[in-house]
Formats: C-alpha cells, structure tokens, sequence
C-alpha cells in the first residue's frame, strides 16, 4: 500500500545536472526543475554518471538493437521516502536509460510523468526498445505537438502536449529596462543567407548583429549561461527565430515544431523575425498582434524587413510590451507546472498561485507603464496649451 508521510517532499524530481550539466539545450531543463522546487514541495535526485564513458555507450547500443537496459554507469541509489509524484525532464528517449538505472523509484512514487523536450515522430520508429522504456510513467508530455498522437498510438499511454516554457520573470526587462544595444540576436541555427545578409548590414549600416562564431554544445556553467543569456536577449533589439530543426529535414521529416526561442525572446521584450510555424499550435500560443515578424527561412530580405521595421518606432514598442505581457500571463513554467499537475490529479501549492498571482501584477504593470507612454504626447500638449 502506497503510504507518504505529511511532512516530507511530495514530488520527486529526477534531474541530469549532474550527467548533462554542460549541454546548452539542456539549460531551459534545469531552469524549469529549479522552478518546480521553489513553488512546490520537491526533492531533487540527481545521480552522476560520464556521458561520454564506455559504459554509458554500451548502454545505449545495447538498448538500440536488444530488448535490454543496461545501467548506463549510475552509481545504485534507491529514493529515501515515499513521494506523490515522480517527475523526468528528458531530452530525448535515450535519457530514459539514465532514470532506469535508479532502483525501485516506481514503487516510491503513486504517479510518474516524463516530459520529453525532443521526440520526433521518425524517431518512434528509429528507437523502439527506448519508448518500451516509456511503460512506467503514467503520463508522457511532449513538447512536440505532431508527436503526441502517434506516441500515444504506439505506446497506448496518456500523451499530451506541453509547450515550451520560460522563467519570464527572469527574462522580463521590467521594471528598470536596460537599454537595447544588440541589434539583431541570433544562436544556434540559423540560415547561411540570412546571416549573411545581416553580415552585410553590419558593414553598410553599423549595424550590431549578435551570433555565434564558434562551434560548441557545452557550457561550462548551466546557470551562468541561462543569466548571460537573459540579459543579452533583454538587450537586443530583434531576435532570430525559426521552428525546431528547421535545417535538418532528414530527421524531422515534414514536421513543424514551436522552438524554445519565440517563448525566450518574447519574454524578453525582442522583436521575434523568422519562419512562423504553421502546425496549427502557434497560432494558439502567440494569439496577439505581432507576436512574430515573418520571414521565411532561408530568406535574403532581413535587411528590408528590419529597415521597414525601424521606421515604426511606436510600433515596435508596442509589440515589445505586448510580447512581455503576454509571456507573463501564459508562457511562464509556473503555468506548465500547473498543467502537469492536473494531468495527475494534483492540486497546486499555494507558493505556485503565489507566483501567478506576481505574474498578473507584472504583466498590468507592463501594460500601465505602456498606457502612460503613450498618454504622455497628449499630456504634454496640454500643458503647453
């Protein structure tokens, strides 16, 4: 019988900080598990393994072509209590190797979700014995919205959809907004055209494009790049976005993902120019005016987009507020957070209402501070009169 002590931790968190901690992508997990823990009643397990080591690499061929799961090089550990819900961030379905390896977690947890930021539907059928892995959760939330039905065929689980998240408070410029000195911001992929039309602003026009000019998929602190980040995207003026994937159609196929990058930048008050995904989901998350400057990927006409854009100053701040106010009231992880625990049947905390409660209070102060701009003209000239 399934027995939890009142005092202890109600949620139990598996996290791979201590396996992945490097991994770029990875740094929104983190932010999100970080989250869950102040708002909720949570302990973190995090064992440590090399990623890079023989037996993790064994395990994961094993896996690939057998029925077996191997201990990827996890020390044994066992959690210490009884827990409500057990919950993994994954990046993938090979991280399911990692959360096997733990001993007798099922029976320690009444429920389990897995939330899995990349699944592609082609991948269902590249790895077969990782989804078997999938049996012992309850719940599966992907961040792939064309995923989850076929996931959910092939397993028979309860698969939903959960969007991307961000800690919008922390990329909220407000309420002292540093001034926008990047022009353009641009990481990860990217198209070679546009970036080479933006190459050439940056010469004609002095233009201050931000990008990346190294390769590299590491961090060599997870916190200290998620807070670089925030504060570069809280000080540029537009920001490059496109789907998930855009550039590798080999391995998404035909599908169409909502990227972490429009909830990122929207948070942080930048003007979103790319490809808007149309999946039929974006639509639903981004639902105001000019959530997204569209620019086909691939596209050569940034620099007229951006030229056009700067003649509307009044306009662009406008959307920038709007994109912040937005984000507060629907993209924060506090929001994702709550839906998860729906999905089990768990009744929020009052640290997590607290926190929405804040978002609503920021997002109106967003929204009053861009009223009393744009009264100010009027008021003006009024006093002049």
């Amino acid at each position: 019988m399934f027995t939890r002590s009142s005092n202890g931790p109600r949620i139990l968190i598996f996290s791979l900080r201590n396996i992945f901690g490097k991994a770029l992508f990875r740094c929104a997990h983190f932010e999100f598990e970080d989250l869950i823990s102040q708002i909720d009643s949570a302990e973190l397990l995090a064992p440590k393994a090399d990623p890079s080591g023989f037996r993790h690499e064994l395990a994961k061929r094993v896996a690939f072509h057998f029925p077996i799961a191997l201990n990827p090089g996890i020390p044994q550990s066992s959690p210490k209590a009884k827990y409500e819900l057990f919950v993994a961030v994954c990046g993938s379905v090979r991280d399911l190797l990692m959360i096997n390896a733990v001993r007798n977690w099922r029976e320690a947890c009444k429920k389990a979700i897995c939330l899995i930021d990349e699944l592609w539907i082609r991948e269902m059928v590249d790895h077969p014995r990782f989804i078997r892995l999938l049996d012992m959760f309850d719940v599966v939330m992907l961040y792939y919205s064309q995923s989850v039905q076929p996931l959910a065929e092939k397993t028979g689980k309860s698969c939903a959809f959960l969007p991307p998240g961000v800690d919008t408070i922390g990329f909220c410029p407000y309420p002292q907004p540093p001034r926008r000195v990047v022009d353009v911001y641009s990481m990860g992929r990217r198209s070679e055209v546009t970036h080479n039309a933006l190459l050439q602003m940056a010469k004609e026009d002095g233009l201050f494009y931000l990008y990346d000019s190294i390769a590299g998929d590491q961090a060599i602190d997870s916190l200290q790049h998620r807070a670089l980040f925030k504060n570069l995207a809280k000080r540029s003026q537009y920001f490059i976005v496109n789907p998930g994937l855009i550039d590798r159609p080999e391995k998404r196929g035909t599908q169409i993902e909502v990227s972490n990058r429009y909830f990122e930048g929207a948070a942080s008050g930048t003007i979103l120019i790319g490809e808007r995904p149309d999946n039929g989901q974006f639509e639903r998350l981004f639902d105001w005016p000019g959530a997204l400057m569209h620019l086909p990927y691939g596209s050569s006409d940034i620099d007229v987009l951006i030229r056009e854009l700067n003649k509307q100053p009044d306009h662009l701040e406008k959307v920038r507020r709007t994109n912040i106010a937005q984000s507060l009231l629907k993209h924060d992880w506090a929001y994702r957070w709550e839906a998860m625990l729906g999905a089990v049947g768990l009744e929020p905390m009052p640290a997590l209402l607290e926190r929405k409660k804040r978002l609503q209070e920021m997002a109106d102060a967003v929204v009053a501070q861009a009223q009393s701009w744009q009264m100010a003209p009027s008021t003006l000239e009024s006093q002049k009169s």
